[in-house]
């Protein structure tokens, strides 16, 4: 089970009513925070979640909107007592930014350690979190990410006990161990069943629509995705700051199959997103705007 907040949901600035657009992302007691702009720590705070497990930070881009944040995130999980080390990933220029933030943020007990991507690669976050990620179109590199948690294929109590096999290895079995006993060998494969679908969601933000962002959010339970623009009007001024309208963030979600799609990242014009969710759902009718302070949960199918 994934839990995943909207801690903010607008781009640009801070509104009185918005805070800077973020998620965060819970597997288990393990967090991980998507883009971390001015005043992340205040929803945080709200939501209660709490900061000492925070392990990772992912962040899209270097623009102020997503990164300034981190400072003050850095103390919040100081001040809670974290001493494991905390990885950042994000795109080329990371390092760069990071460390001139950590100016203000210089004496932390815990170590952190930067990763810079191209898009493409695969990596593993906290809580058992399989992540990959892609090049976005923004005119500074950028990137969107997947996420994903896999499912343990079910345990097949009767052909355990048709094989014989004592109940005190069938654990380490269905964890993967091979087992030997009384001279016999068993693998996990006697006794597990079919492969069963995980849970994956993809956050994407900042960009122009391209075929790359469909395919890495291919049939993901939840696709967040940013919406700057409501309207079909500011086609023109999307394509210039390389964001998006609703419509084609819809566009997205429609041909990566997704499951769900929650449009965030609002222009600070954008009062009412009610029209923007209007706009999405003529192409992706499984659409809403999020909310700062939305929580959403992910589960495992039944089957």
């Amino acid at each position: 089970m994934l839990d995943i907040c909207l801690l903010g949901t607008c781009g640009m600035m801070p509104l009185p009513n918005r805070w800077l657009s973020c998620m965060l992302v819970r597997s288990g007691s393990h967090l991980t925070l998507f883009d971390c702009g001015e005043g992340t720590q205040i929803p945080w705070k709200t939501l209660g979640w709490g900061f000492r497990q925070l392990g990772a930070i992912c962040f899209s881009h270097m623009h102020a909107d997503h990164v300034a944040g981190l400072p003050g995130v850095l103390f919040m999980v100081a001040h809670a007592g974290r001493t494991e080390p905390l990885d950042i990933y994000g795109p080329a220029g990371t390092s760069y930014v990071v460390e001139g933030l950590r100016r203000i943020a210089a004496e932390l007990p815990f170590p952190i350690h930067i990763h810079e991507f191209k898009g493409g690669e695969h990596f593993q976050l906290p809580g058992n979190l399989q992540a990959s990620c892609a090049p976005a179109s923004h005119g500074i590199p950028c990137l969107a990410y997947r996420v994903e948690l896999q499912r343990q294929p079910a345990f097949q109590v009767e052909q355990a006990r048709a094989l014989d096999i004592p109940v005190q290895f069938w654990k380490r079995l269905q964890t993967g161990e091979t087992v030997s006993y009384n001279e016999r060998t068993f693998t996990p494969q006697d006794v597990l069943g079919a492969a069963r679908r995980g849970i994956a969601l993809a956050y994407i933000t900042d960009t122009r629509p391209q075929s790359a962002l469909s395919e890495l959010a291919h049939d993901v339970d939840l696709l967040v995705c940013e919406s700057m623009y409501d309207t079909l009007d500011d086609l023109p001024l999307a394509r210039s700051n390389a964001h998006m309208v609703a419509s084609e963030s819809a566009g997205i979600a429609r041909d990566a199959g997704a499951h769900q799609l929650v449009l965030t990242h609002f222009s600070p014009k954008v009062n009412d997103t009610t029209r923007a969710e209007k706009l999405a759902r003529s192409v992706f009718p499984n659409t809403r705007a999020a909310r700062d302070g939305m929580v959403l949960t992910l589960d495992y199918a039944d089957a």
